[in-house]
């Protein structure tokens, strides 16, 4: 980030979707602290590492255990290869136990490439939500192509007093405010930067700032001009910046609210 920048406004950027196990390191001589050194300086003050399987949920514990700004989410991505044993609500609440750990997930339904896999979604799904519901954590949901059946379950399973949030989000204003009604958040990406992106964009004006975090999920989705690159949790800032243009409000709203929001779900 431009130094002048950084003096304009009071950077308070939040990365609320990252997988720091899979980035690519070469650019910083493959040293995760020389990355994070790097997202610090472009005004990124706390990422929230998620989990994709039980191996990565506890390999992101042991990489960022000397890193206080780093938040923990641990549990089972529903695209898996093959179909792996779902874990016990017991297992995941053993996973989730450490002190850093704030949700669980990401977990939910991706009827776009796991159709499927559909029946073993759902069983994951509801298992975590149970686990959430267990430990008073908001859970993490990937949601694409099950509009009605991802809210029907969080309707049934999820504790609407922890919440959650539909991270990544590219589906339709009534899904979202579905999920917002259940005290779910609503997370945007590097996507809403895309030049196809119209619709989302025009999604992204109907759901308030209120309710929105802003993430990476890098290493996926590099946002426009890095398009095409490997993602990083720098890029959010991004992300901000476009939200705010859609929003037509300040950069410096979208951080404050955002963080804030964070703050409210997570901490």
């Amino acid at each position: 980030m431009p130094s002048d920048l950084k003096t304009r406004i009071n950077i308070l950027l939040i990365d609320s979707h990252c997988h720091l196990d899979h980035l690519d390191l070469s650019p910083y001589n493959n040293s995760l602290d020389h990355l994070l050194a790097s997202s610090r300086e472009a005004g990124v003050e706390r990422f929230l590492c998620v989990g994709i399987d039980m191996k990565s949920s506890k390999k992101i514990l042991e990489i960022t255990a000397d890193h206080d700004d780093i938040d923990i989410s641990v549990g089972l991505h529903p695209l898996q290869d093959g179909t792996p044993a779902v874990p016990s609500i017991e297992d995941l609440v053993s996973l989730a136990s450490n002190s850093r750990v704030v949700a669980i997930g990401e977990t939910g339904l991706d009827n776009y490439y796991g159709q499927e896999s559909n029946d073993w979604q759902i069983n994951s799904f509801i298992t975590h939500l149970k686990a959430g519901d267990r430990l008073k954590k908001p859970v993490i949901v990937h949601t694409r192509a099950a509009q009605n059946e991802t809210i029907k379950i969080l309707r049934n399973y999820a504790n609407t007093e922890c919440g959650g949030v539909l991270h990544c989000f590219t589906e339709t204003p009534k899904m979202a405010f579905d999920a917002i009604d259940l005290n779910f958040y609503i997370s945007f990406s590097g996507i809403i930067t895309f030049k196809n992106a119209n619709t989302l964009r025009e999604t992204v004006k109907e759901i308030p700032l209120e309710r929105i975090l802003i993430e990476t999920d890098s290493p996926w989705l590099a946002p426009v001009p890095f398009r095409g690159s490997k993602n990083e949790p720098k890029y959010v800032l991004e992300v901000a910046k476009a939200l705010a243009k859609i929003k037509g409000v300040t950069l410096q709203e979208v951080c404050e609210k955002t963080a804030h929001n964070y703050s409210e779900l997570f901490l």
